[in-house]
């Protein structure tokens, strides 16, 4: 049974990586994974009452992540389609490419954490056709903002969908994330951005065109007060877990009722053809289903190992074959440059349990640092990554001979930095 779980695992895996040459989305083959594991799990046990069991816990466990991201997923849908982020976007004016370069870093950087990564780049490259005529201009931009994203979404519990993970497992706190990943994050972005500031010094922003705003007061209104209420209850959500002690899909769920409520309220006086668009029910048709469909099905595919008591054993191995945690971590985030880091976080959490790790501990907060910011390393690492790779057509070579080595610095950078200031706290 073993032997034939790790196989149907592997190919699984493999097909994941793959999925553009073999042209097969992750989400079928996470789901296939899924339930050929399970299935061989069951045919292969003697209790099928305790399989079953089994199955639920892990069903339990995937569905607060999934309820959790797709309320996410909705109340960004509903600020962008009120042209929310422009209240952001528009702010940002300067005529040195340069100093174009810091702002859209920390923006990025800081709305990453409070939204996803994947969300903000899309949001901020979609911002860069409107600021850059020059492609390379645009494609240099387009790797920044990749690695301030992915660098803003690892130090906050709703920033990255591998540090959510940590938090709803309790593997994590948010306050203590926050605080000791913060400065490792900046760094491995800060180092990069240096780099590009001296490879773009003293050259101009070229605008393609002449930006302005046609927006009635009304327009602006509703714009300005779903922009700061979706913002308010994605920020809010931590808070609350740490206030009633609820799950924090609860939270997020009651802020998108709340949401709901008022753009209802916001929009009665207008016809069904003009608020169509505005709506938390249209919001909730163009939701990314397919990745959520994939965190379901590769979760419940890496419960099987855990169940099989696997991933506890590949544990012991690396303890034994590697001997520091800290390496062991660092090739993770390694590794998440090549392959998709939400098993990568699910296995490593199926790895090590809370007995012997307890929360907060070193290796769930550098195991957070390292998978949210290893994908950048490579285009394909990471969700911002392919977004950026296909809005912006910017090619595999590219990226790596202009952006993997910088974001490759920046990430050691900040891992030294994460293991020096816990040396030092500790």
């Amino acid at each position: 049974m073993l032997t034939a779980i790790i196989i149907v695992f592997v190919l699984t895996y493999v097909a994941i990586a793959l999925e553009h040459p073999i042209k097969i989305n992750k989400s079928a083959s996470a789901l296939l994974g899924a339930g050929c594991l399970w299935t061989i799990y069951a045919m292969s046990s003697s209790s099928p009452e305790l399989v079953g069991n089994e199955l639920g816990e892990s069903l339990m466990s995937t569905a607060q992540i999934v309820f959790f991201l797709m309320g996410a997923m909705a109340i960004v849908e509903v600020v962008d389609a009120h042209n929310g982020f422009e209240v952001i976007t528009s702010r940002i004016k300067t005529s040195r490419l340069s100093s174009l370069m810091w702002l859209v870093g920390f923006v990025t950087f800081f709305l990453s954490a409070i939204l996803d990564n994947l969300t903000t780049t899309i949001v901020m490259i979609s911002l860069m056709r409107k600021l850059l005529a020059d492609k390379e201009d645009r494609m240099l931009f387009a790797g920044l903002i990749v690695i301030a994203a992915n660098a803003g979404g690892a130090w906050t519990p709703i920033g990255d969908v591998t540090t959510t993970m940590l938090w709803i497992g309790g593997q994590i706190t948010a306050i203590n994330i926050m605080k000791t990943v913060f400065l490792p994050s900046l760094i491995s972005l800060l180092i990069p951005l240096l780099v590009m500031t001296f490879m773009i010094k003293g050259r101009p922003v070229v605008l393609p065109a002449e930006r302005g705003e046609d927006l009635s007061f009304h327009a602006a209104f509703e714009r300005n007060t779903m922009f700061c209420l979706g913002l308010a209850i994605l920020i809010c959500v931590p808070l609350f877990k740490t206030v009633t002690h609820l799950p924090p899909f609860m939270g997020i769920l009651f802020g998108l009722g709340i949401l709901w409520m008022v753009g209802d309220l916001l929009h009665k006086e207008k016809d069904e053809a003009h608020k169509e668009r505005l709506t938390l029910v249209s919001a909730l048709t163009r939701i990314d289903m397919a990745s959520i469909i994939f965190f379901i099905g590769i979760l419940l595919a890496v419960a099987v190992l855990e169940h099989t008591h696997l991933l506890a054993n590949l544990a012991t191995s690396l303890e034994h074959a590697v001997g520091r945690q800290d390496v062991i971590v660092v090739l993770i985030g390694l590794a998440s440059a090549v392959v998709d880091n939400v098993p990568l976080v699910a296995a490593s959490m199926g790895m090590y349990n809370l007995a012997q790790y307890p929360v907060d501990s070193f290796l769930w907060e550098f195991l957070a640092y390292c998978a949210g910011t290893g994908g950048s390393i490579l285009i394909i690492g990471s969700a911002s990554g392919v977004a950026a790779m296909g809005l912006e057509k910017i090619s595999f070579t590219w990226y790596l001979r202009k952006i993997s080595l910088l974001a490759l610095i920046g990430y050691f950078s900040g891992a030294a930095a994460y293991m020096l200031q816990y040396q030092m706290t500790h």
